[in-house]
């Protein structure tokens, strides 16, 4: 019990040293404000929250949301094709995509997929 006991108290004790070590040799400071600040959508968290955004960040966001519900639909046609008749499949999964590749065409045509200033 006594060189368990012991053998917990090195551990702790290296542990310890390590960390304080780790603490010593590293470059980051406590002010440093580049490494500590979030990055939020090229903003400043410390400057005003009430300047104006970029709004291809906004429409980026809604490209992103978009495609991924999509795609999380995409994964139940894939499942169906063993439960349905291969021609309801086929429609349904032609529909599907006819309306992706509409939206992706309408982006295009809008500009919005282009990132001019």
């Amino acid at each position: 019990m006594i060189l368990m006991t012991l053998i917990m108290i090195l551990i702790l004790m290296i542990s310890n040293i390590m960390m304080f070590i780790s603490i010593i040799l590293s470059k980051k400071f406590f002010m440093d404000r580049e490494k500590s600040s979030p990055f939020e959508c090229g903003f400043d968290p410390k400057s005003s929250a009430r300047i104006p955004f970029s709004l291809h960040f906004f429409l980026i966001t809604i490209i992103f949301l978009i495609f991924d519900v999509e795609i999380a639909l995409i994964f139940p046609i894939i499942y169906l094709f063993k439960m349905v008749n291969f021609f309801i499949w086929m429609k349904t999964s032609f529909f599907f995509f006819i309306i992706l590749l509409l939206g992706i065409y309408h982006e295009w045509n809008q500009n919005m997929l282009t990132w001019t200033n």
